[in-house]
């Protein structure tokens, strides 16, 4: 392959003016690419393939050959980040990321997409790709600095890239992990604590067999250098072993028999407040100069906006979290007749909550009623309204509604709530004495039921619009659902689930369906082992939806 710093072979320029935008973008080192998520095809043309350091004999347009190039942090990196686009519908996308190419060297590379959707669903994703080798190097490159400062320049800006995009406290600690970001640092150790009230959590700590244990927690009047510099809010450089065992003799035991000469304390400041402290400890003697110093505080400053960030989502990802938890059943109650299990699991995209939720409820004469559903958004007011609808639906089966009537009166409720969300939603009652079973949809996927038998299907149950949207129409003939009559055997399996469990970015809903009703059908007997099938089939996915799954079987005769 061609040397990345040697100039493009030559190109027969046409007679036609303008160029063609695919001589433009060759020209300028630039190549396109286009993935049809439907087929999950990725095309990259023959430029796209030379920046990313492949052999066209070796790409057959699967995505995961080009992911293969990459390092596991960088590919989960970047699964997060197109993830989050297709979840809140994005259109723009862009990402800086590196690829491993063939004689083991590694590069930056950027890429920037136009996500194409057709009725609400993403279909194409469409842009270029581009080395930023140069790009994130050029300030260096350009300068007459001395080969440390070049080193710590290029730590900032490549760690800067990496934080920006940290959306978790988990994120934000691989980039301190990373080796082509804090590695080149030559620190033997790094260390990240958070302020806690009046005391230092140590939440990281690098290099395994090099790391000082300052404790976990640490008094911030504590004689160490962590507690001093968040007291006094200023860098604490340590420029020799002398210099650790005369400042900090507490701490000086912990240092003796490492091959530690100095080190550099730094204040995670955001927004004016205190958030934290940094260290970072060197095997070299000597100062640091006023060249490495700024760099290094302008580090710690990154490091403050990305790590502050990331706890504040967290903590409302979780306040959204305990009052979405609040609003779902604590326990699935026991039924004479049947059996039941059901899983949940919620999204976690810095502050996003889901709306689904499910539902088991003992009805008089020996039956049973089963919702599930889905409040459009993925906010603390979609979680809200997940509670009032299910606790609604609750209340009218209770009262004897039949399941057309409580659906019905569920849409009309969320309508006159005021809100502008809808949901999704399956109600189906069985009575367990006779095996009947009813049947109401409002926009939501159908049930699939297991044959004792070991026949397996979906049952193509008459739906409704979504709660809330038929309330709309109230004044036209009422609101009304359409009712589905069956009957679940004895030994028969009913599973209800929300969109979270099959829809994934560039997979057909009819493919990942027919995937969902072959698994239950060679699916483990046991309900709990089902259940855990089912979830560890998508728990490494991306697409960050919430999932919710029901399941319930008559028992045998």
């Amino acid at each position: 392959m061609a040397d990345r710093g040697a100039p493009p072979a030559a190109l027969s320029l046409p007679d036609d003016w303008p160029a063609h935008p695919d001589l433009s973008l060759a020209l300028n080192r630039m190549g396109s690419f286009d993935w049809d998520l439907a087929s999950g095809l990725l095309h990259l043309n023959a430029p796209a393939l030379q920046i990313l350091g492949l052999r066209p004999e070796e790409y057959a347009g699967d995505p995961r050959s080009l992911v293969r190039r990459m390092s596991l942090f960088e590919a989960a990196r970047l699964k997060r980040l197109l993830a989050r686009a297709l979840k809140e519908g994005t259109t723009e996308v862009a990402a800086y990321f590196r690829i491993v190419r063939h004689d083991g060297s590694r590069q930056w590379t950027r890429a920037q997409a136009h996500i194409a959707y057709v009725a609400g669903r993403p279909r194409r994703i469409i842009g270029l790709v581009r080395s930023a080798e140069h790009e994130l190097t050029e300030v260096a490159a350009r300068s007459d600095l001395d080969e440390a400062r070049r080193r710590l320049t290029g730590v900032v800006e490549r760690t800067t890239v990496l934080l920006a995009r940290a959306e978790t406290v988990e994120d934000v600690l691989d980039v301190l992990r990373d080796e082509e970001a804090l590695g080149h640092l030559k620190a033997v150790s790094v260390m990240l604590g958070v302020v806690e009230g009046g005391r230092i959590r140590t939440i990281a700590e690098g290099r395994s067999g090099s790391y000082v244990p300052e404790l976990q927690y640490t008094r911030i009047d504590a004689p160490f250098p962590m507690s001093e510099v968040v007291r006094t809010q200023r860098p604490r450089f340590i420029t020799s072993r002398e210099d650790f065992r005369s400042s900090y003799p507490l701490l000086w035991p912990h240092v003796e028999p490492l091959s530690v000469g100095s080190g550099a304390y730094l204040p995670l400041i955001a927004q004016g407040r205190m958030i934290g402290a940094m260290g970072l400890l060197y095997p070299r003697h000597g100062g640091f100069s006023g060249e490495e110093r700024t760099l290094l505080v302008a580090l710690s400053s990154g490091i403050a906006q990305s790590l502050q960030r990331a706890i504040l989502y967290e903590q409302e990802h979780d306040l959204a979290e305990d009052l979405q938890q609040a609003m779902l059943p604590r326990h699935v109650p026991e039924v004479p007749g049947a059996r039941s299990a059901f899983r949940y699991r919620s999204a976690r995209f810095g502050r996003s909550v889901g709306g689904d939720w499910y539902d088991v409820l003992p009805l008089p004469g020996n039956r049973v009623g089963l919702t599930i559903g889905d409040v459009q958004g993925h906010d603390t007011d979609a979680a809200v309204v997940m509670g009032q609808l299910r606790m609604a639906l609750w209340a009218y089966a209770a009262e004897g509604h039949p399941p057309d009537a409580a659906m019905a009166r569920a849409s009309a409720l969320l309508r006159e709530l005021g809100t502008d969300r809808f949901a999704t939603c399956t109600y189906a009652e069985v009575n367990l004495s006779t095996g009947g079973l009813r049947i109401v949809r409002a926009g939501h996927l159908d049930p699939l039921v297991r044959r004792a038998d070991g026949g397996c299907h979906w049952i193509e149950a008459s739906g409704g619009l979504p709660l809330g949207l038929s309330a709309e129409f109230a004044e036209l003939g009422g609101i009304s659902y359409p009712v589905t009559r069956g009957v679940l055997e004895p030994g028969d399996t009913l599973l209800l689930c929300t969109d979270g469990l099959v829809e994934q970015p560039g997979i057909d809903l009819g493919e990942s369906l027919e995937g969902l009703r072959e698994t239950v059908r060679t699916g483990p007997a046991d309900l709990e082992e089902l259940a855990d099938l089912l979830f560890a089939a998508v728990g490494e996915r991306i697409g960050g939806d919430d999932m919710a799954l029901l399941l319930l079987r008559r028992d045998s005769v």
